[in-house]
């Protein structure tokens, strides 16, 4: 399929260069695809060949607006899927990228976007914590580089193959050229899209929703209900919670509400006698993963050797140490699962010990 250049200014339509055609790759990139944007996905050679025979498969039917039955196809005429970025910028130029990988795979990403720099469009940073769009400035500049989040949550059955388990929304952050046509173009894909005029706040208030019963369900093999189920555990939550919004506080960074996402209120329930709280944060760390597994979880168990832990809970802890914030919680819980992430601790040291991870908690407030 040839793009041509002029394209994406015909009729207001964009020209959309996705990184990856993962979970959100594939709804966003996919969603934009559907109402007429040109995409362009680059992925993994393994099934690049595959997606370029059968197409996407969106399953968007819990979108009543859309009006659709059964899930949506986008057919392989209808987009591009290359294995090597160069060769996708081949049918720039583009207006935006859409990024939304792991936070483990941001780094190696940007080495490979780096020689080819002058080429980039700017970047919407989708990813899951605050550490993404700093590096993504540091190689390509400021002005390559909006901030954005995803509160809907999304399956993901197959590469190019996904299901829309709870609808929510998209934040894009104010302040570039792009955010006010970003926003209007991903609201007409039915992507309930929103603006925030505070970049941090909307990254921060985002990584808060992620923290909630993702390592402690990691180390101890328990799900978060089994979580929240021990009332040790549950404190333990609270407290890691706060040492959240106590850094947030520090660096000036309110919490914002997200689409579909009552964040102000979670921090508010933060204050509140755990017996009232406990409801109400139950239900928040099991709706946002459409009943899946945290995950943190899926990917300690399932052997890739990578967490995201580090750009999560570590990212509370490095900001708590520059800004003098004591950060205990954050601090075991990172460390913990990184060490079981690298093998150095046995999986069953901690397993349904939640004990023994308390102790340890306890040893670290100590010093």
């Amino acid at each position: 399929m040839e793009l041509p250049e002029s394209a994406s200014h015909l009729n207001g339509k964009l020209k959309v260069l996705s990184f990856g055609a993962g979970a959100i790759g594939t709804y966003i990139g996919g969603s934009l695809a559907l109402a007429g944007h040109q995409v362009v996905f680059v992925e993994q050679p393994a099934v690049v060949e595959e997606l370029r025979q059968r197409g996407l498969r969106l399953d968007l039917t819990l979108d009543t607006r859309r009006q659709v039955k059964d899930a949506s196809r986008v057919d392989p005429a209808s987009f591009v899927i290359v294995s090597a970025l160069d060769e996708a910028l081949r049918y720039g130029p583009f207006d935006v990228a859409l990024f939304a990988l792991k936070s483990f795979d941001t780094q190696p990403a940007v080495e490979q976007i780096k020689p080819l720099a002058d080429k980039m469009p700017p970047i919407l940073c989708l990813s899951n914590g605050v550490s993404n769009e700093p590096a993504i400035a540091e190689a390509l500049g400021n002005d390559k580089v909006i901030y954005g989040t995803v509160t809907s949550a999304i399956g993901r059955r197959g590469a190019g193959d996904i299901v829309l388990e709870r609808l929510r929304g998209v934040g894009i952050a104010r302040g570039h050229p792009l955010s006010e046509k970003l926003n209007r173009e991903f609201n007409h894909a039915y992507l309930n899209a929103q603006l925030f005029n505070d970049a941090n706040g909307m990254k921060w208030s985002k990584m808060l929703t992620n923290l909630i019963a993702n390592p402690t369900s990691a180390i101890l093999d328990m799900t978060a209900s089994e979580v929240f189920g021990n009332k040790d555990l549950y404190r333990l939550e609270i407290e890691m919670l706060k040492e959240c919004l106590a850094v947030m506080e520090a660096q000036s960074f309110g919490v914002v509400d997200l689409p579909g996402t009552p964040v102000r209120a979670l921090a508010f329930a933060t204050r509140l006698p755990l017996w009232l709280s406990k409801p109400f944060l139950a239900r928040a760390a099991g709706a946002g993963r459409g009943g899946k597994m945290p995950s943190f979880h899926i990917d300690l168990h399932s052997g890739r050797g990578k967490s995201e832990v580090e750009y999560l809970h570590g990212a509370v802890v490095r900001a708590g140490e520059k800004l003098n914030v004591p950060t205990p919680v954050n601090k075991v819980l990172t460390e913990t699962l990184v060490a079981l992430t690298n093998k150095e601790t046995p999986l069953e040291e901690f397993a349904h010990k939640p004990e023994k991870l308390l102790s340890k908690v306890e040893s670290q407030k100590s010093i």
